[in-house]
């Protein structure tokens, strides 16, 4: 393996075990907030990603957060996985369509991603427990991600700046 793709795995590495503890101390140690609304820290690691790498290398680090922050909880295909799954899933697509295609400000793509992984995680409840009326949650949900959207962006923005000006990737 030559010097740039070692180079590469150990910061895909390093990112993804980073998205797995934020995930994992958010999920145990941050409060949750009326209708299960949390921050989304873990997001700012994506934000980082697909700046710095693309959106394979983004993806992966996002199935990882998911995959083994899961099985460390040991909620691994649980229902918590699921909602998790389907959350990521739509998050990173919206997060691919908002900076990739439409070339949209990282903050404007962290509060799509975020209103993505709101609405993920409500369709999954809504077909995993048959609970159409889950909808009702899905307002709150969409709101709150506007906030918490920007906070992972702009988190994420200064941490790109420091990287770019203090690391070689």
């Amino acid at each position: 393996m030559g010097r740039n793709k070692t180079r590469r795995l150990v910061y895909l590495t390093m990112l993804s075990a980073m998205a797995i503890t934020i995930n994992i101390l958010e999920s145990t140690y941050l409060p949750v907030f009326p209708y299960g609304i949390r921050f989304g820290l873990a997001n700012i690691i994506a934000l980082i990603t697909i700046e710095l790498f693309g959106i394979k290398e983004m993806f992966i680090v996002n199935m990882m957060r998911v995959m083994i922050g899961n099985l460390l909880r040991g909620l691994i295909f649980g229902s918590t996985f699921w909602i998790s799954l389907s959350g990521v899933l739509l998050s990173s697509l919206m997060l691919i369509l908002a900076r990739k295609l439409m070339k949209l400000p990282l903050l404007s793509t962290s509060m799509f991603s975020a209103l993505g992984h709101s609405t993920g995680q409500v369709l999954m409840v809504m077909f995993f427990y048959q609970q159409t009326s889950m909808i009702m949650v899905l307002p709150y949900l969409l709101i709150s991600a506007i906030p918490t959207g920007m906070l992972t962006g702009f988190t994420a923005q200064g941490a790109l700046k420091l990287l770019k000006k203090n690391v070689k990737i």
